[in-house]
């Protein structure tokens, strides 16, 4: 058995990914599918050439159709129990890019029931207001107003609820058991729920009147909702949706993913520069007790939580990280300074961030999705008409 666990809503311990391909049963991404993406894009994308987005279900599917005139559209989301952290900054980023080069829309989920069905700890209105505060940070990335669509569940339930109805039927207790581990303990709402988060992934289709592919950037660990999907889309007449998953955003310490239920090792959208400075100078390094040593044995990157933060998102131009490695490898570069540069990036990645996402508060209506039903409104028209 493996020491780690993923899951939907559960993911730790030191994940290995070559052994994930083969439990969750999905594809690589090898040299010959990069290949054959960049015929049409004329660049890789550093997530893509560091291996950050490692495994797919048939992307090379969604390249052929698009090739044949056959255009896809994006789908991701947020589950919002709390504030926004870099590690889930990266299937937006990596999907603004998708946007802007094949010119698609991106239907943004916000799965406010969700996180209401499985955190116990956390209310219906907490999980509706964080959606719309998380919200801001996507609109921050400066994805395209024209072609962006963010809804919440819970304000577009009626659109949902009306497809999910199709879904469900198609799925039985038993394999939603199988897929997610549930058991008789599991609230109703958890059983039904994944038929919510497939809608998204026929929608376009639907509003179109015809099929259109679907590409859903995400983290690996949502892999299981769409298994069931791409199960029960073609039995309603729908394409499969087609996946890209990338790794977890590691945390400041050793070993598991970011977390925002552990504050100290998580780096927030709406962190001070005090603040960052000082969670990353007290990160987990593969450096050497002392400078001294340091500068006789040299660092080990690979451990090391701060070079893959460069790696991943920070140091995205590769002869530059090469130099990072190298020198910290050959003891020329001290922990110290590699943490003083990448306090630097992120810093200045969230000033701007920070900025944008306030400016978003005035433009937050031309992205949103909303199907609210003032229940008292109706009902006080009404009884004017009957008097």
């Amino acid at each position: 058995m493996p020491d780690f666990i993923v899951t939907p809503w559960e993911v730790s311990g030191e994940v290995d990914y070559d052994l994930l391909i083969k439990e969750f049963g999905i594809e690589p991404i090898d040299e010959k599918l990069l290949f054959y993406f960049k015929e049409i894009t004329n660049e890789i994308h550093p997530f893509l050439r560091r291996k950050v987005f490692f495994a797919h279900r048939d992307f090379q599917w969604i390249i052929e159709e698009y090739k044949k005139g056959n255009p896809f559209y994006l789908y991701t989301g947020r589950g919002p129990s709390g504030n926004v952290h870099l590690g889930h900054l990266l299937p937006w980023i990596f999907s603004k890019w998708l946007q802007e080069k094949f010119n698609v829309e991106l239907w943004f989920q916000l799965t406010d029931d969700e996180k209401f069905l499985f955190n116990q700890s956390i209310s219906l209105e907490e999980t509706h207001k964080y959606a719309y505060d998380n919200a801001l940070d996507v609109i921050a990335l400066g994805f395209n107003p024209k072609k962006t669509y963010i809804f919440s569940d819970i304000d577009l339930a009626g659109t949902l609820y009306r497809n999910a109805l199709k879904i469900a039927k198609k799925i039985t207790f038993s394999t939603v058991k199988a897929t997610f581990g549930l058991d008789n303990s599991s609230n109703i709402g958890q059983i039904f729920y994944t038929s919510i988060q497939t809608v998204p992934a026929m929608l376009k289709s639907m509003i179109e009147g015809k099929n259109v592919p679907c590409l859903i950037p995400l983290a690996v660990d949502q892999d299981p909702h769409f298994r069931l999907s791409r199960d029960v889309l073609p039995k309603l007449g729908f394409y499969k949706p087609a996946l890209i998953e990338c790794v977890f955003l590691p945390n400041l310490q050793q070993g598991g993913k970011m977390s925002a239920s552990v504050e100290d090792t998580a780096i927030f959208t709406k962190d001070k520069p005090d603040t960052v400075k000082k969670k990353v100078n007290n990160a987990f390094t593969g450096g050497q007790a002392n400078a001294k040593l340091q500068r006789e044995l040299g660092g080990n990157p690979s451990v090391c939580s701060v070079y893959k933060y460069h790696f991943m998102l920070f140091t995205l131009d590769d002869n530059e990280l090469r130099s990072i490695q190298s020198k910290c490898i050959g003891g020329e570069l001290l922990c110290g300074e590699c943490k003083k540069d990448l306090i630097q990036k992120i810093n200045k990645f969230l000033n701007e961030h920070q900025k944008q996402r306030e400016k978003a508060k005035d433009i937050f209506e031309d992205y949103l999705l909303k199907e609210k039903v003032d229940l008292k409104y109706l009902i006080n028209e009404k009884n004017k008409e009957t008097h």
